[in-house]
């Protein structure tokens, strides 16, 4: 059914920087130490920036619902357009838990720090639920979530900067952060540099709910190259500010959050009081990011459903809203079982939600491969294809721009499978294949489906 024109250049902004703009990236990245401040810098000239720009060309050149899988199915055909949907949508049932970890980590040190993990788990699968009904309403009204999202991480962003500047003024630095100090120390390093390449992932994800974009091949662009300014920005200055008051050691990639407020504003009174606004803003962040993933993964879901790729019940739609409703469903109960048999298995918030992070990772990676291969082929064969907007320059920039961000998202699928370190993880590697395999299985039992109703 037809959609209406509700989203704008200024929601496709906020839109983006709901999406990627994470707290929760900020801690882990800094836990690096302060070599991430070079690796946020050099990763965003060799991959964050040409990644913006592909996302623009394709998101005006090719403005159709469902986005990435629509992109892939135009280059590559419905079986590869598939296979990327399901990772796209998969990653997100497995990456949310982690998120609902999170908030429910923060919850507890704010609210109820008594709160045993399997209280965590119940309070995570609510949010779940929540995030399923957003996703049934109509993006006219579940917009807001991340646009109000999106307004409280930059509030948040700046508070953790700014407290960071008075903080070095009164006390100086509490890491190293000399010029010897920011050289990259690959050793240590990379480890988390898989958490930076996530942290700067996201641009497409509107362009899937393109029928409801108000003159996309102007808007998209615009709205993916200005948020992608912002969020670098905001990025590299606040692991500065993180760095400059916590040391590498202490920094908890759950709680680490509050603990940086705690200390940029004090305990108590009104700096008390003015952490406890930021933080109660940060769990919301927490939750409209997962509301915008949910939004692009479940459209692109029912997308490929529709056309009979993926199964019938994703392509469940409101008669009356044409909200995935069936995509939106089956997200919450996924998310809802891993929740409930991690949180069996995991020792802690942190084990918890780092393990939940690396398995959804590897599978996270795989529909940007597909759709930077995507960005190259449909180049070569579409070349009069109208681009309003293009990336300019030599024949072979394009090609060479969408092959390093190839490379680099090969190198962090084999960072989450193999840290420097501890060696093979073999749990992620196993979850990984184990959800691809599944995928395989229903993309191949709806292909000869699709083939006998169509005999």
């Amino acid at each position: 059914m037809s959609h209406q024109k509700v989203i704008g250049k200024k929601d496709i902004v906020l839109f983006c920087i709901s999406a990627i703009l994470l707290l929760d990236t900020v801690a882990a990245g800094a836990a690096i130490g302060a070599s991430s401040i070079f690796w946020w810098v050099f990763l965003a000239i060799i991959f964050f920036i040409p990644f913006s720009l592909i996302s623009a060309e394709l998101g005006c050149a090719y403005p159709d619902q469902g986005g990435i899988y629509a992109w892939v199915h135009r280059a590559y055909g419905p079986r590869w357009a598939s296979r990327i949907t399901w990772s796209y949508w998969v990653n997100v049932a497995v990456w949310f838990p982690s998120l609902s970890v999170l908030f429910a980590g923060i919850f507890k040190q704010l609210f109820w720090p008594d709160l045993s993990l399997m209280g965590q788990i119940i309070l995570g699968v609510c949010m779940s639920w929540l995030t399923v009904l957003v996703n049934i309403v109509t993006l006219e009204i579940g917009k807001w979530i991340p646009n109000i999202g999106a307004i409280i991480k930059m509030v948040v962003f700046t508070a953790i900067i700014v407290g960071a500047g008075q903080y070095y003024f009164e006390n100086g630095a509490v890491n190293d952060m000399s010029f010897e100090a920011l050289k990259p120390n690959l050793s240590d390093g990379l480890q988390y540099l898989p958490v930076i390449i996530y942290g700067m992932l996201g641009f497409e994800l509107i362009c899937a709910g393109s029928d409801e974009i108000r003159n996309p091949e102007k808007n998209v662009p615009a709205g993916v190259l200005l948020s992608g300014l912002i969020i670098i920005s905001f990025y590299i200055l606040a692991t500065i500010a993180v760095l400059t008051a916590i040391p590498v050691d202490n920094i908890n990639l759950v709680e680490g959050l509050v603990d940086t407020l705690h200390l940029f504003f004090g305990d108590s009174g009104i700096g008390g009081l003015f952490v406890s606004v930021l933080a109660v803003g940060a769990l919301y962040t927490f939750f409209s990011n997962g509301v915008t993933w949910a939004l692009g993964a479940n459209r692109a879901a029912a997308e490929a459903a529709i056309e009979g790729e993926l199964p019938a019940f994703f392509a469940i739609e409101s008669k009356t809203r044409g909200t995935p409703v069936g995509a939106a469903v089956a997200l919450g109960t996924a998310s809802t079982v891993i929740l409930v048999l991690y949180g069996a298995l995991a020792g802690s918030n942190e084990e918890l939600f780092w393990s939940l992070f690396a398995f959804s990772g590897v599978i996270f990676m795989i529909p940007y491969l597909g759709m930077v291969f995507a960005y190259v082929k449909l180049r070569k064969t579409d070349p009069d294809r109208d681009r309003p907007f293009k990336i300019s320059g030599p024949a072979f920039l394009p090609t060479l721009l969408a092959s390093v961000c190839g490379v680099v998202l090969i190198l962090t699928i084999g960072l989450f499978m193999y840290a420097p370190g501890d060696g093979m993880q073999w749990e992620v590697f196993w979850g990984a294949l184990t959800l691809l395999t599944i995928g395989e299985i229903i993309i191949h039992v709806n292909a000869r489906k699709k083939a006998h109703q169509s005999a």
